[in-house]
């Protein structure tokens, strides 16, 4: 996302506004740890005062009973501001670090609900591993600061502002030379931190590289050992850490010379302001206690100025990281909810469906019309099958069907171009209430890291197991579910890894059965069965549709057309047109497209 003048610059420390509505929920939280931090900062600001009292007060008395009471007082008001420093900084630690937690988990939430919510048109950009990347190491990245490192920050400033304030109040001369000295640190620091600011980023976006190849070749792992292919798998890896690497160290550097350059500043102020006060001291202008206290002042105000530079470092990594993230969350999905909802109408026969003269292109292939003019109707509770050569627009039509793409807008003048449920406009309606109307059972039949049971209750989450036995027995499942070693409550690996393609289907079918929807998208569902698991799922298919005939419309994808010759209507597609439909004897007869698509089929 370029940034515009209004906006913070890449990596900027203000990228970190971002999280602002995240940590608005919690502002009690914040306050609180706002307090403790304070208190826990004026607790250590008191020890120089506590100190000095106990050099010139407690140890210049030539009354020893005098002096050991004085001495013990002393020590006592030194230990109750140890106690109060250990109470207030474990209640900052403690709250500072819930925050960091919550926040982080916040975070995590809203980018993967909102990830969730993105048409495919934003996977055909953004790769999976780039979003766990985003999701795992930018967050991570995010919970260090909100959690620690803003702390320390915070509590380090507020020290440092302290002890510069008690030092220019009681040496104002010296003090005034120091200040100067500090703005001499201070510029060299912001411009090495510009640059270790924009290998932050680049670092993160190299891993994220890595993260994506190695997702995809993992996702991908028999394809990958099936062609030999690991040694350069595992050489594309390589040298993308290798250029995370590069990236790393050059980042790595660019910090270690911050570091390094913040050190050595801080110790020539810190002998300065020594030399200075020995030199007060020998004079006869201040007191022993006086120089001690100073020392202290001038340790914290060191200290804290090296905190600072190790916390502005982490704070440039989180605001890149932040950036990233803040990136996810703005995008928005082109398909997106109605401004005025519409309810779809019911007829009490199911779902008619109308395309009217719908246009389309992927917006990855802008140039590549995959519809063309396409008008279709379907009757409620008609079986209607697409055929036609693979990339004819039958997939294409599924997906607009499910609003994962908007059909294109009508030119003046022009046709419809929309798509109708029951006559009303899909774009009318709300995305969850639209496909909930609809199931699908996919040619790749996608199954979760989790149980049979609940593989096939995804299709109704409130599904009683007796309603999720009766959808695997129509689908032919329940057979090979129950031989399984724990039955219906057997873990199917990632995947579904322990299943054949064969069963993998039936399960999706199962579940798209136990959905019961009143249109079902069949995209070429019985691909991956044998010959008798096809027959058999094929008979409970036509079963199910006949048992729902006027109630379920049922579109259907077909490659092999014997498994559609039963269709009230068989519709062929060329090149995003229809080009012939008609019932299968009506197509055949006319010895068109089908009929030598048929030929060769059924010759074969």
């Amino acid at each position: 996302m370029a940034s515009t003048p209004s906006s913070p610059a890449r990596g900027a420390p203000r990228s970190l506004t971002g999280l602002l509505p995240f940590l608005r929920p919690y502002s009690g939280r914040i306050a609180l740890s706002l307090v403790f931090l304070v208190l826990a900062a004026l607790a250590t600001l008191a020890f120089p005062i506590a100190l000095r009292t106990l050099v010139d007060g407690g140890l210049v008395s030539t009354d020893k009973g005098a002096q050991a009471m004085a001495l013990r007082d002393h020590f006592e008001a030194l230990f109750a501001v140890a106690i109060a420093l250990g109470v207030f900084s474990a209640a900052r630690f403690y709250m500072v670090s819930w925050l960091g937690e919550r926040v982080t988990a916040d975070l995590r939430n809203a980018v993967y609900s909102h990830v969730l919510q993105q048409s495919p048109q934003f996977f055909e950009t953004t790769q999976t591993g780039e979003v766990l990347s985003r999701l795992t190491a930018d967050t991570t990245l995010v919970q260090t600061v909100v959690g620690s490192s803003l702390s320390m920050g915070l509590r380090n400033a507020v020290m440092g502002i302290g002890a510069l304030a008690m030092l220019v109040w009681t040496n104002p001369y010296v003090m005034s030379w120091v200040l100067l000295a500090i703005v001499l640190v201070v510029v060299p620091t912001m411009w090495i931190g510009r640059r270790v600011r924009r290998l932050s980023r680049d670092s993160q976006d190299r891993v994220a590289d890595s993260s994506a190849i190695a997702a995809e070749v993992l996702n991908a792992i028999p394809v990958v050992q099936s062609y030999t292919a690991e040694p350069r798998e595992a050489q594309r890896f390589a040298l993308a850490t290798e250029n995370a690497f590069q990236v790393a160290v050059r980042r790595t550097l660019s910090r270690a010379v911050l570091v390094a350059f913040i050190i050595i500043a801080n110790a020539a102020l810190l002998l300065w302001g020594l030399y200075q006060g020995t030199q007060a001291v020998l004079a006869g202008q201040m007191t022993a206690g006086h120089l001690g206290q100073t020392v202290v002042y001038v340790i914290l105000l060191a200290g804290a100025v090296a905190v600072l530079g190790e916390v502005y470092g982490d704070l440039l990594r989180a605001a890149g990281a932040t950036e990233r993230l803040m990136e996810l969350l703005g995008s928005r999905s082109p398909v997106a909810e109605p401004a005025s909802p519409a309810a779809l109408p019911s007829t009490g026969r199911g779902l008619a469906v109308q395309f009217g003269q719908v246009n389309f292109r992927y917006p990855s292939r802008p140039d590549q019309p995959a519809l063309q003019d396409f008008d279709l109707q379907l009757a409620a509770g008609e079986t209607v099958a697409l055929v036609g050569a693979s990339g004819a627009g039958k997939t294409t039509v599924f997906q607009l069907l499910q609003r994962f793409y908007d059909v294109a807008q009508p030119a003046a003048g022009g046709q419809d171009g929309a798509i109708r449920l029951n006559g009303t406009d899909i774009r009318t309606l709300p995305l969850a209430e639209l496909r909930s109307h609809i199931g699908v059972v996919p040619q790749d039949a996608v199954i979760f890291s989790s149980s049979a049971m609940e593989n096939i209750r995804y299709g109704r989450p409130g599904a009683t197991d007796e309603e999720v036995v009766a959808a695997a027995r129509s689908a032919f499942a329940h057979d090979f579910l129950t031989a399984l070693p724990e039955g219906y409550g057997t873990f199917l690996g990632e995947r579904g890894v322990r299943l054949s393609g064969g069963q993998r289907q039936r399960i999706a079918i199962a579940r798209a059965m136990l959905k019961n929807p009143p249109l079902l998208l069949l995209d070429e569902a019985t691909s991956a069965l044998d010959a008798e698991s096809e027959r058999m799922v094929q008979a409970a298919l036509d079963t199910a549709m006949q048992r729902h005939t006027g109630q379920r419309t049922t579109l259907v994808i077909a490659h092999r057309l014997a498994t559609v010759q039963n269709a009230d209507r068989i519709v062929v597609l060329e090149h995003g047109r229809i080009v012939e439909q008609g019932t299968h004897a009506a197509l055949i007869a006319a010895n068109g497209t089908y009929a030598r698509l048929a030929a060769l089929q059924f010759t074969a």
